[in-house]
């Protein structure tokens, strides 16, 4: 039994002491695994400080890099000498198959919303033609509403195509026949045009990147061999590829 209470003794958790109230402005006290947290993070930066200062003392102040001269400062602001030209690509047969993959994704994604919206206006813009509506005095004008002169839905008014009838809107769900259904309908609409245009820009730009990597390649197939070096006859802007003019050539 003594055993087992000696045992117990030496089992006790050691606990640190907290901030006396008398020093409590000065906030927690510092315990033994914080200190080693700190003491960790400022060994590591001693020693990153110590690798620096034997590589700075160990530097050649006559080597000579690229960078030297590719850069510079130009009040006070760090620049680049970056050399003008059209398109700078590793591998170009790998990137023009890659691009060319997907201006293909691109033009089928564009191809399936124009089959769904089945328009190629677009609906964020104002219509350009107006619908005048014609009735017998100015009374009755006042009085009348265009949705019942026209039979359709007030929320249908501002459609200039595909405004359905109150018949045909009869013959729907009871979900389409909801004005805030409807004016959520437009709203995706809108937004799927919306997509529709960007995808559109987004091809066009892939469509140019392809352009300029044909050329790429053709002028570095060209290049092996000896053959008279093609005429540039426009060159390439950020909306259009470069335009060469190759020498004729008689086949045998």
């Amino acid at each position: 039994m003594a055993s087992l209470r000696n045992a117990h003794k030496t089992q006790r958790t050691h606990r640190e002491r907290h901030q006396p109230l008398g020093r409590s402005h000065l906030g927690p006290l510092e315990k033994k695994k914080d200190y080693r947290v700190r003491a960790k993070d400022q060994n590591e930066k001693k020693k990153a400080l110590s690798t620096l200062r034997k590589r700075a003392l160990n530097k050649n102040p006559d080597e000579f890099h690229f960078h030297m001269i590719n850069s510079g400062l130009k009040n006070g602001i760090h620049y680049e000498n970056v050399k003008d030209e059209e398109l700078v690509v590793g591998d170009v047969m790998q990137d023009l198959v890659y691009v060319t993959h997907r201006r293909n994704v691109e033009r089928k994604k564009i191809e399936k919303l124009k089959a769904q919206l089945h328009l190629l206006d677009n609906v964020e813009e104002k219509p350009k033609n107006s619908h005048i509506l014609f009735v017998d005095d100015e009374k009755e004008a006042k009085k009348a509403s265009p949705a019942k002169l026209l039979d359709t839905h007030p929320a249908l008014l501002g459609r200039t195509f595909n405004r359905l009838r109150s018949s045909q809107l009869a013959s729907l769900p009871d979900q389409l026949t909801d004005a805030t259904a409807l004016e959520n309908m437009s709203k995706g609409k809108k937004k799927a045009y919306k997509e529709l245009a960007q995808r559109i820009e987004r091809e066009d730009k892939l469509r140019i990147m392809q352009e300029k990597l044909e050329v790429r390649k053709k002028l570095m197939e060209n290049k092996g061999k000896n053959k008279e070096k093609p005429q540039l006859v426009q060159p390439g802007t950020s909306t259009s590829a470069p335009v060469y003019k190759w020498p004729q050539v008689r086949k045998k």
